[in-house]
């Protein structure tokens, strides 16, 4: 009998646990999964992606904030607004902390697991968001300094939650609907780009009494200079509420099957562990010293080497498998240019739709949020839960593949027709754009990774590919995005702007033969998925050769004797 393990509740079930009775271990290991691949859709997987969906919502949230977040610090503190470095550096600086929270975040989970890790990276958020909206500048710190060292503290744990989520959601899905349930996770993104406008909408609305006697930004002084600050700093802290909500969920999950059985090799100890934290006692378990070693002569027959960067490296550094890496992180990266660039259209597009300004600070603020509010649910929202509808029936890498012809095509005549096209035609474009991205290659980036690699890379390389994403958020924030003033005037302020979105178009073209080199994960098991993988011999459990059976059309394990 093995040793039960640690965790479990109403979202997320402890499925090793079912089976502890059954001696064989490889046996227990195909009874568990295929009671998590084949097991019918219900409330259970419902609270599993509300449970993962909240950290998302929660990152969208913050990240779609920061815009409203740089206008306000300008209004406080800079007598209007903010210089473009300072603008620039409050923005970039929670990408770059995302950078780093999906590379040490996915390697952590896949050295010491995804149960200790899970949890902490909301933490994280937290402090930090509440560290935000709680600072001030002193005699010798500046207001811009603080924010952007606690925003990029918060874009680590933002970062960790990019492939802590998806591998978990991943690898507690039934193998039907893995896409759908993943797809949804994502598409929190969506709701949470909304939150924060509907938030903005109610705090401006709570003052409009101190901001409607301010004509513009550089004349609100006095009372509507406090509103402001005070606007600020709810706004921000307003993200707490979802991350706290989620917390307890996320710290008592259970360690997913598929770590147990692939990766872990002391289940004994684990269970001792969480029995001395039950009692209410602190520090290590000690297990029972025979029960202990038994479980390890068990773990045996399931040893695979452990999670390092030289096995990292020598697995990627083979061809057939390198280039299915290259293809996820490159497709997630060329994506990320053009979908945060973006975003330098949404002031053309709100003054299109008639809230691109206003007579006084209230209006301007007002119609800020809610255009943004229009946008969202004009084009995000749609887009993330067509995604969910169609991804595990018309498959992943169609979709994304069809989603960067459509872009290609779709900022081809933005750029090159540009100067011919009026404001509404380019709201039409603009909502367009964003229904492919998301019902495109902005959700299939997320999953894939999180479906097509083996178990004991699984977090590490979904957290490269994220990274690789982030990295391209960059590239369009602090490099390209500065070219379209290039040439400006007075009366035309985005000169160049044709050009960037015709830039756009080569990124989206580029990303349709980096979609060539991902396969198809469409209703495969994760087991099914991992025999493509070039293991040099080596089974991806250690157990004995496992048949790749996925070509005549059955999930079945089949085991295959040693040679002799």
């Amino acid at each position: 009998m093995a040793a039960k393990t640690a965790g479990g509740n109403n979202a997320f079930h402890n499925f090793h646990n079912d089976f502890a009775h059954i001696a064989d271990p490889n046996e227990r290991r195909r009874l568990a999964l295929a009671e998590i691949d084949k097991a019918p859709f219900g409330w259970y997987h419902v609270r599993a992606c509300l449970v993962a969906g909240t950290g998302f919502f929660t990152d969208s949230y913050d990240i779609f904030c920061v815009s409203l977040l740089t206008i306000m610090l300008g209004i406080v503190y800079h007598k209007g607004t903010l210089t473009t470095p300072q603008d620039t550096a409050i923005k970039v600086s929670t990408s770059a902390g995302t950078v780093i929270g999906q590379l040490g975040f996915g390697a952590l989970a896949d050295i010491v697991g995804r149960k200790k890790m899970y949890g902490l990276e909301l933490i994280l958020i937290i402090v930090a968001t509440l560290a935000q909206a709680l600072t001030g500048p002193g005699p010798g710190t500046s207001i811009v300094g603080l924010i952007i060292f606690w925003r990029v503290l918060m874009g680590i744990g933002i970062g960790g939650d990019y492939p802590l989520s998806s591998i978990i959601t991943s690898e507690f899905a039934t193998t039907k609907w893995r896409g759908a349930m993943m797809g949804a996770v994502f598409a929190m993104q969506g709701f949470g780009q909304l939150g924060g406008a509907l938030v903005m909408l109610c705090l401006v609305a709570g003052f409009k009494g101190s901001l409607s006697g301010a004509k513009d930004y550089a004349s609100c002084t006095g009372d509507c200079t406090i509103a402001v600050d005070k606007m600020w700093r709810a706004l921000i802290g307003m993200g707490i509420v979802p991350a706290a909500i989620a917390l307890y969920y996320r710290l008592t999950i259970p360690e997913t099957p598929r770590y147990t059985f692939d990766v872990a090799r002391d289940v004994e100890q684990a269970n001792a562990d969480a029995a001395k934290y039950l009692s209410g006692a602190h520090g290590v378990g000690k297990p029972d010293e025979i029960t202990h070693a038994a479980a390890r002569q068990d773990a045996a027959a399931l040893d695979v080497p452990k999670a390092s960067f030289k096995d990292f490296f020598a697995f990627y550094g083979k061809i057939n498998n390198g280039k299915i890496l290259f293809g996820t992180a490159m497709s997630w990266l060329l994506l990320d240019v053009a979908f945060y660039g973006l975003g330098l259209n949404s002031s053309t597009v709100l003054q299109a739709i008639g809230y691109g300004g206003g007579p006084n600070v209230y209006r301007k603020l007002f119609n800020l949020a809610a255009g943004n509010c229009i946008l969202v649910c004009a084009g995000a929202i749609p887009g993330y839960w067509l995604a969910v509808a169609t991804i595990d029936t018309v498959g992943r890498k169609p979709l994304q593949l069809l989603g960067f012809v459509f872009l290609t095509i779709l900022f081809i005549v933005w750029g090159f027709a540009y100067k011919h096209i009026s404001p509404h035609g380019m709201l039409g474009i603009y909502v367009l754009i964003q229904l492919f991205f998301n019902w495109g290659p902005n959700t299939t980036t997320f999953i894939v990774p999180g479906e097509c690699f083996p178990t004991r890379y699984r977090s590490t390389s979904h957290g490269i590919s994220a990274a690789s994403g982030k990295i391209g958020s960059i590239i369009a924030q602090a490099a390209i995005a500065p070219l379209r003033t290039r040439g400006a005037t007075k009366t035309n302020p985005n000169a160049w702007l044709n050009h960037v979105m015709q830039i756009f178009s080569a990124f989206m073209f580029c990303g349709i033969f980096t979609t060539l080199l991902i396969p198809e994960t469409k209703r495969r098991t994760l087991e099914d998925l991992a025999q493509d993988w070039d293991m040099g011999g080596e089974s991806i459990t250690g157990a004995p050769i496992i048949k790749n059976t996925h070509e005549a059309g059955s999930d079945e394990i089949v085991h295959e004797p040693k040679q002799v």
